[in-house]
């Protein structure tokens, strides 16, 4: 049995993609790729897919990830290309790789997030941002399945920082970037709580809801505050071809 790890992204309106929908969608593009799935035993049987730590409804996202598991082996650039195709335009496959290590899910610790605040002045966030890295401890309230629930979110955020908008928005639209380092812990600590610590410190209130695309997720670099490729370990760990091989011998140098 062969598996394959994907990285896929959630673009445009299609940030709106529920995960169950998107598991409808992708287990139809399996079926037009003709894609040779191992199925789960009992009288139910579904499609082997594990997903790791899908992003919430209405975001965007750069970094989703899933692994398939295989009858017959595939080469993984093909597959992705043929499923790519079978998906519709913002729902994109943009890497795979074979599985070659263990722990895919234990090697998501942190996300990149970009926060896009329109009708914000960038001093005002630039402010907030000095308020909220500076305090210890930002507390704030969501309403969970089992009620509501206070949780600090400050101790989750690794990195919060403005960037610059680019030079060529139109003028009189102001529009201020936040980019966010955070842990994955437990309660989950999303954007939205980190805006909602934002109003707590420096009332900071954006006309309308802020557009959050995740970046990146991955292994959090504690010393950098950087999130490596999690699908870098499946790549570096390709045998390298041997001179046993005959078309390995036959590229080598004379």
């Amino acid at each position: 049995m062969q598996r394959i790890r994907l990285r896929y992204t959630k673009r445009g309106r299609l940030r709106f993609t529920s995960h169950r929908d998107f598991q409808r969608a992708f287990e139809r593009a399996l079926r037009r790729a003709e894609v040779p799935m191992a199925y789960s035993a009992g009288f139910t049987p579904h499609p082997k897919v594990s997903y790791a730590n899908a992003a919430p409804t209405g975001t965007g996202s750069e970094a989703e990830y899933l692994e398939i598991a295989l009858t017959a082996a595939r080469d993984p650039e093909k597959l992705r290309v043929l499923l790519d195709e079978s998906l519709p335009t913002g729902l994109d496959i943009v890497d795979a790789v074979e599985v070659r290590t263990s722990g895919l899910a234990d090697r998501l610790t942190a996300s990149v997030w970009e926060l896009r605040l329109a009708g914000v002045d960038p001093a005002d966030v630039d402010r907030a941002v000095e308020a909220f890295n500076a305090a210890d401890a930002v507390e704030v309230q969501r309403m969970t399945k089992n009620g509501v629930r206070t949780f600090d979110t400050r101790a989750a955020v690794v990195r919060l920082e403005t960037h610059s908008e680019p030079a060529d928005r139109p003028s009189g639209q102001p529009c201020a970037i936040l980019r966010l380092v955070v842990r994955h812990v437990t309660p989950a600590v999303r954007p939205d709580d980190v805006l909602s610590g934002l109003r707590a410190v420096a009332d900071l209130a954006p006309p309308v809801p802020a557009a959050v695309t995740r970046l990146a997720q991955g292994l959090l670099d504690e010393e950098t505050g950087t999130v490596t490729d999690p699908l870098a370990p499946d790549r570096e760990a390709v045998p390298a071809p041997t001179t046993a091989d005959p078309a390995a011998a036959a590229k080598a140098p004379a």
